[in-house]
Order: structure tokens, then C-alpha cells, then sequence
């Protein structure tokens, strides 16, 4: 499916989230950080998707000693750990401000960073970009999970195991007069 030239960004301050949603802050706390981040990553493949946000999570890099890596994890979605020193905050102004000059000259239509930092939120409105704070994002996020079921669930194929169960009835009664002869 293509993209329209005008399309959303969406940056996440993934620490940030993953230090706000009950569910990755659990399995932080249990598992470890990369188990989070892969939930995190997880739940964002699919809103992405559904929305058609080009998203991009942000991690911090600052206490180790890295440099920057991205990992393009599909189309729609990408992973950036920051460069040794520098926060996610200051990459998500930074992008911020080069998202600015795109939205000007029609390339990106929003720019929405998802962060419950207050000060990063003040920061990147001076940008022109929006904001959701970690709770609005959780919520939008399940709200698209069901969004999502709902959609492929009325699909989904019966379980019986004969494919003339699978289709509808006007296929079915068509499917029968072409083995019938009948035109």
C-alpha cells in the first residue's frame, strides 16, 4: 500500500514509556529492559501500521559507551539508540526542528511526540509538534488492538475445516451453478 508524500511522525521517548506503562514497567522490573523494549516495540509495530504513523522510538545511549545505532524494524517503524552523551530528549528536539522545515515545505503533515516528560512537552510545542503523554498513548494503543480485532475478526475464516464453509452465500449458490452446468 503507498504512502501519501503527507504523512504523520510519531517519536517515543522509549524509556520514558516504558517507565510510565504498568505493563513494560513490570516486565522491566521482572524480566529485565530489553524484554521491555521488545514489548514496546511489539505494541508499536501494529499501532503504526494501523494508523500509518512513521514511527520512531527513541532510547538513550547517554551512560553507555555507544555510538548511535538505528534499527529499521519495518517500514513504518524504527528503533534509534542514541550516541554516547546525548539523551533521547535532545535527539527528539533535535528532529523536532528538522520535522519543522519539512512541515513547511508540505512533507510531513504532524509531528506527535509521545513522552510524559513536562519539560520535553513544552519543548518540542515550541516546534510545532503535539504531544501525548504516556497514559494517552497506552489508551490509543488498546483502543487500536481492539480497533484491529474488530476489523480482521468479521475476516476471519471459519473453523470448519471444507472451504465452501469459508465463503459467503451468494459464492457458494455460484460456485454450485457452475458445477450444476447452469449459466
Amino acid at each position: 500500500m503507498p504512502r501519501s508524500l503527507l504523512q504523520a511522525v510519531l517519536l517515543v521517548d522509549g524509556y520514558n514509556i516504558i517507565g510510565a506503562w504498568p505493563c513494560l514497567k513490570k516486565t522491566r522490573d521482572s524480566v529485565g529492559l530489553e524484554a521491555a523494549r521488545g514489548e514496546l516495540v511489539e505494541a508499536m509495530t501494529g499501532y503504526s501500521a494501523f494508523q500509518g504513523y512513521t514511527t520512531q522510538i527513541v532510547f538513550d545511549a547517554q551512560y553507555q559507551n555507544s555510538s548511535s545505532n538505528k534499527e529499521i524494524i519495518t517500514e513504518l517503524l524504527s528503533v534509534y539508540y542514541t550516541d554516547f552523551g546525548q539523551t533521547a530528549d535532545t535527539y527528539i528536539e533535535k528532529s523536532c526542528a528538522s520535522f519543522r522545515h519539512q512541515i513547511a515545505q508540505s512533507l510531513v503533515s504532524r509531528v506527535i511526540v509521545a513522552t510524559s516528560d513536562r519539560a520535553q512537552q513544552l519543548m518540542i510545542q515550541g516546534y510545532g509538534a503535539e504531544w501525548l503523554s504516556a497514559q494517552q498513548l497506552c489508551g490509543e494503543v488498546e483502543a487500536t488492538v481492539c480497533r484491529m480485532r474488530q476489523k480482521y475478526h468479521t475476516r476471519k475464516q471459519s473453523k470448519s475445516r471444507f472451504l465452501a464453509n469459508a465463503i459467503d452465500a451468494k459464492a457458494r449458490q455460484r460456485l454450485a451453478e457452475l458445477r450444476m452446468g447452469l449459466q
